[in-house]
């Protein structure tokens, strides 16, 4: 697990967690009477196990929904909890939308970081991936395994080194909470459009 920079929480919340839900907090747990992040909220809505990266979530939007969980202060992670109900089912089968999320997500932060080299390159490797697989039918085990290696190597580093860049803004709970509402908003059209990841090749979210 990455460590971001810290983040100064806002005035706490008094709000109250949803009916039937665990207490919202920080960082994984191992009971749910300990509380839940949003992703293990969103696992226990799905009706599986209790874990941070259920089978029904994109595992790089499963990613970017844990970082913002652990990362933005109280009231914001309370005012995010409905979003749980739709990241328990929000694995769009489109091959390219892990490197279209990835490249938003790097596009946010260069508008923080403009002169930034790195993120450029990496925008553009994440733009080439998205327009190549954009056509590509999803299927196949040469196109998961090619996926998946993206996802665990450059995918991953891409998406975390341009969350450590938007954790360090001064406004970083309101562009996180943004940002992740409209992944989300994303991996429902695409299922909306395209249908679901069967169960058997969706067991591997990390």
């Amino acid at each position: 697990m990455i460590a971001f920079p810290p983040h100064p929480p806002p005035r706490q919340s008094s709000a109250r967690p949803p009916d039937g839900l665990p207490a919202p907090g920080r960082f994984a747990h191992l009971h749910p009477d300990d509380g839940a992040c949003l992703m293990e909220s969103a696992a226990l809505l799905a009706g599986g196990g209790f874990t941070d990266s259920p089978a029904g979530t994109h595992p790089a939007l499963a990613a970017l929904a844990r970082v913002v969980n652990d990362s933005v202060g109280d009231a914001t992670r309370h005012a995010l909890w409905p979003l749980a109900a739709e990241l328990a089912d929000a694995r769009p089968p489109d091959r390219a939308y892990a490197p279209r999320l990835v490249g938003t997500v790097v596009d946010e932060a260069r508008v923080l970081r403009p002169a930034s080299r790195r993120l450029a390159r990496h925008g553009r490797a994440c733009r080439r991936r998205g327009e190549r697989l954009a056509h590509v039918r999803a299927g196949g085990l040469p196109g998961r395994v090619a996926d998946l290696l993206w996802w665990r190597g450059p995918g991953r580093r891409h998406l975390e080194h341009a969350l450590r860049v938007l954790c360090a803004a001064p406004d970083a709970d309101q562009r996180l909470a943004q940002l992740l509402r409209k992944a989300v908003a994303e991996a429902r059209d695409g299922l909306a459009r395209g249908g679901r990841v069967p169960t058997a090749e969706g067991r591997c979210n990390r």
